[in-house]
């Protein structure tokens, strides 16, 4: 006889059925499956990045054994030197040779000073992180102002912030310092022009000579993060669900700070990133105008010195920073959006 049950009447499935699921695996927690993909990532782009710096660096024109030398010098002390210097191997035995080194934490010594690559990078780095730090902590908080700010209000202000963000873009972080120089330091005379205080020493001097800097350094990253910001804002606040959210009573303010901001915030992350690489980069300049003796000088002076192991290690620093930047970047993601940690 077939047994039959009550309409409506749950069955259990037998052990073994089709229909019952095998247990899942356990999973790494998203933000570390994330972490861990990006730093292996990571060690093919430095050497990339490293190894073409190197051979480009080589390419140039310029000969440090003979510029230390001088035009003067005979040939076998200029050949005796060459050597000592491991200038007559080939490129990519150099390369290999710096990488080895590199890995077991020595950068080698300059060719010109003979000091330790470390120890003068780690001297100037300090100056380096506070001026990117500082740029970007006033980028973001000025630019995060101003965008929600006029995305909330619209209007004018929506046009006032557009027109500003491409003043912003347009002025040259040389033309600006130089600006903020003549006004503030040669005209009031209520800042620095040039120099630098450690913190350690004098902290309100510390601040007062990074005003400057920051302020020309930070220009063009408050422009993109307030425009990206306000354009992420208003993306947000004309979606279906936070006029659902209005039509139910939800307040301005709430909608604004705690729908509408989580919401735009991988796009603002994303523009945070970005501008704080290109803080990096524009830390070459402005450390240039304003006398800083940071890393972005460093950088410049080893380029017109032709100082091969002071360029590769402050490459390998750099692109450390730039991969560390990217990791944030996707840490921010899928804290904001779990489901991009698991693509």
């Amino acid at each position: 006889m077939i047994e039959t049950t009550s309409v409506g009447e749950k069955t259990a499935a037998p052990q073994g059925s089709a229909l019952q699921r095998s247990p899942r695996k356990p999973r790494l927690p998203g933000v570390v499956a994330v972490l861990i993909r990006r730093l292996l990532w990571a060690i093919p782009l430095i050497l990339v990045v490293t190894a073409f710096s190197f051979v480009l660096v080589s390419l140039t024109p310029g000969d440090p054994a003979r510029e230390m030398l001088g035009i003067d010098a005979s040939e076998e002390a200029y050949l005796a030197l060459r050597s000592q210097l491991g200038l007559d191997r080939p490129v990519w035995e150099q390369y290999i040779s710096w990488l080895l080194n590199a890995l077991q934490g020595n950068l080698g010594t300059s060719i010109y000073t003979g000091g330790s690559v470390s120890e003068a990078i780690a001297a100037r780095m300090p100056v380096t992180i506070s001026l990117v730090v500082a740029s970007l902590l006033l980028s973001l908080i000025i630019g995060m102002i101003v965008g929600v700010y006029s995305a909330a209000r619209g209007g004018w202000s929506g046009k006032l912030v557009d027109s500003l963000a491409l003043v912003g873009f347009a002025l040259p972080t040389v033309w600006v310092g130089a600006l903020l120089i003549g006004l503030f330091a040669v005209r009031f005379r209520w800042l620095p022009a040039s120099g630098y205080v450690p913190f350690a020493e004098d902290p309100m001097a510390w601040l007062l000579c990074l005003v400057l800097p920051v302020t020309a350094l930070a220009t063009h990253a408050v422009a993109a993060i307030s425009k990206q910001t306000r354009e992420a804002m208003l993306d947000v606040l004309g979606s279906e669900h936070i006029r659902m959210a209005r039509a139910n009573g939800v307040g301005e303010v709430s909608l604004v700070l705690r729908h509408s901001l989580k919401n735009a915030g991988l796009r603002i992350s994303t523009v945070l990133g970005l501008q704080a690489i290109g803080l990096l980069g524009g830390t070459v300049l402005v450390e240039s105008v304003f006398g800083l003796p940071g890393l972005g000088g460093l950088a410049v002076e080893a380029s017109r010195r032709h100082d091969l192991p002071v360029i590769q290690g402050i490459v390998l620093v750099f692109t450390v920073f730039v991969v560390l930047i990217n990791v944030a970047i996707d840490l921010a993601y899928s804290w904001l959006n779990p489901r991009v940690s698991a693509r």
